[in-house]
């Protein structure tokens, strides 16, 4: 995986304002790397950017000036939406890069629904990028040059770590680890306070243990070069309360099989939704 640097200023052209097209606005106005966004949003989504002098928004793709020419258009709006909202922007083709942060429209989908000469990204990211803790995969058409790339990967990494993938057909694994991934820990959140509360532990307190742990070792581990494997031993006695723990998550039927079932269901559903 690879961070990219501060990304140039650019022309903006964002489809779709929701939480995460919001999360990347916010993080190409503080970085600089917005010369100018056109944000095209219905809803109340974009509310919040209306103050800024960068940031110019309109509810339907005909209401944009002619003359604006973006650099790239980014694709921030729901898959089931997808389809009613590329159609219009097929003016842009020649002169932008399209990126599209859309789960389960694939290469070929834009190719179909934009024009085969258009230079596409498709990225996965996730909802940590709301705190600039998210990480991406993308992928390109053979259509995007060396410097749309960079420049995507400049967009991407405003909200966290960027890595890219050859093979489109990965992007379906991506999801169910990364893309659906934050689910998965909160739902660990929730799991573990439950359990505390089981045990005896006041609701507020055993809440707030469970997050705070969480949260805690996975900074510890973002910082940390020692693999995840390493750093569950270095807390773990023989014979000690965590040791017993473990021996129940790690068992034949614990958590490893389960998570891999998990990741196959979503992966799975990913393929059928590209479908």
């Amino acid at each position: 995986m690879v961070a990219g640097g501060k990304p140039p200023a650019t022309n903006l052209l964002l489809v779709g304002c929701g939480k995460m097209g919001g999360a990347l606005l916010k993080a190409w106005l503080e970085r600089g790397a917005a010369r100018h966004v056109v944000v095209v949003e219905p809803g109340s989504g974009a509310d919040g950017f209306l103050g800024d002098r960068l940031v110019e928004r309109h509810r339907k793709a005909e209401d944009i000036p002619n003359i604006f020419a973006p650099d790239v258009v980014i694709f921030a709006v729901k898959p089931q939406m997808m389809e009613a909202a590329v159609t219009p922007y097929k003016r842009f083709i020649g002169r932008s890069l399209f990126l599209s942060i859309a789960a389960g429209k694939t290469l070929s989908y834009f190719a179909r629904h934009l024009d085969d000469d258009a230079a596409v990204v498709r990225a996965m990211p996730n909802t940590p990028a709301a705190v600039g803790r998210g990480i991406t995969v993308a992928c390109t058409n053979p259509q995007v040059t060396p410097t749309q790339r960079r420049l995507a990967d400049g967009l991407l990494s405003a909200v966290g770590e960027v890595g890219w993938v050859e093979d489109e057909a990965l992007i379906d694994a991506v999801t169910a680890v990364s893309g659906s991934g934050p689910a998965y820990v909160f739902l660990l959140i929730e799991c573990l306070a439950k359990a505390g509360v089981a045990a005896g532990l006041p609701v507020e307190l055993a809440t707030r243990l469970a997050r705070a742990t969480v949260a805690g070792s996975g900074e510890l581990a973002r910082l940390s070069s020692e693999p995840a494997s390493r750093l569950r031993e270095a807390v773990t006695s023989p014979g000690g309360t965590t040791r017993a723990a473990l021996d129940v998550l790690m068992a034949p039927d614990g958590l490893e099989p389960l998570m891999v079932k998990a990741i196959a269901a979503a992966t799975r559903r990913s393929r059928e939704l590209a479908d």
